[in-house]
């Protein structure tokens, strides 16, 4: 096991995608190793416990009982004298009794052998295991980390296993579920929209713009080179209300003059004409405001750039690529809808 986590060790900290990869606990530490001969130790009559008492005694300490000092209550404690327990030759010179009542030295029936092993010994649901922390390099995210880690874990030998715990525990669960929240978004807004305009069709003139707004967001945070991290998901989630935003102000005016008896192509092209100045008034503001976090500095400057960066880029192109492509978005599923 030692072997393989120094194997694990000095792989991660030759990959580009890690950084401070180490071990959580103590190297390993000399430590006294006393062999005992038992068939030698009972032909001399002398029972295992009273070696095992003796050691634990005189080189430990045992609590025999309490006497008054005073007014106070006093423990009393064995224990060898701290001069007589510095080496393993005070080992060798303890002497036990047997069971004829004569002592006997330790050295007759004991070995001592110098060795390394750990101080601590830890366990994870009762397998012998050692605790790796570190963190992704500089430009990567923690999941490029968690990726890279399990593909050097696997690569050890045959019966060495990996977990992961905590924070990266929870991430690993809630990394799979990324892909539900989007699509759960989406039908929501969908929804929403079928509820408003009392149709399943003029919705989808509002959905497609949705693409638009994803495709500045992975865009701009490609051009930064930062990671696809969980601030950024949380900048695509707000990237879909503001592109569907956009969408809603020409389809909402285009139905109105559509429903009015206008034709679905003078009523689309009034609409973008009415709508373009709000569109540019309201993204233009919110472009604005989320500058700052793009460009943020200081403490939590991270996790600021990568929501300002993603909604950023993508209000860009869903404004920019929208007041042309939502009309024709709507002149598609409305003329759909009225040959229907």
């Amino acid at each position: 096991l030692v072997e393989a986590r120094e194997e694990l060790l000095s792989r991660a900290a030759a990959d580009p995608s890690l950084a401070d990869v180490h071990f959580m606990g103590q190297a390993d530490t000399p430590r006294l190793g006393v062999s005992i001969d038992r068939d030698k130790a009972f032909s001399m009559g002398v029972p295992m416990t009273e070696i095992s008492n003796s050691l634990a005694v005189m080189f430990g300490s045992s609590y025999v009982g309490d006497f008054m000092h005073g007014s106070q209550v006093r423990r009393i404690i064995i224990q060898a004298d701290g001069k007589s327990r510095l080496s393993g030759d005070d080992i060798e010179d303890l002497h036990v009794r047997n069971e004829a009542g004569s002592l006997l030295p330790l050295s007759s029936f004991v070995n001592l052998e110098w060795t390394a092993g750990p101080p601590q010994l830890t366990r994870y649901n009762n397998y012998p295991s050692f605790t790796i922390n570190g963190s992704a390099a500089p430009g990567k995210s923690s999941g490029d980390a968690m990726k890279t880690m399990e593909r050097i874990a696997s690569s050890l030998p045959p019966g060495i296993g990996f977990e992961w715990t905590g924070q990266s525990y929870e991430e690993q669960q809630a990394g799979s579920q990324a892909s539900l929240l989007f699509g759960l978004s989406i039908l929501i807004v969908f929804l929403v929209l079928a509820a408003l305009y009392e149709s399943w069709s003029i919705p989808f003139a509002v959905i497609l713009v949705v693409p638009l707004g994803l495709i500045g967001a992975l865009l701009a945070v490609f051009l930064r080179d930062m990671p696809n991290d969980i601030y950024f998901k949380v900048g695509l989630i707000t990237t879909i209300g503001l592109s569907a935003k956009n969408a809603i102000l020409i389809v909402e005016v285009a139905k109105e003059l559509y429903r009015d008896g206008m034709g679905v192509m003078e009523a689309t092209v009034t609409a973008a004409k009415l709508r373009l100045r709000p569109i540019l008034m309201t993204s233009l503001a919110f472009g604005a405001g989320v500058i700052p976090l793009a460009f943020a500095r200081g403490a939590g400057a991270g996790a600021q750039q990568a929501v300002g960066t993603g909604v950023l880029g993508g209000i860009i192109t869903a404004t920019v690529l929208a007041i042309f492509l939502v009309p024709l978005f709507f002149r598609l599923t409305a003329g759909k809808r009225k040959k229907v």
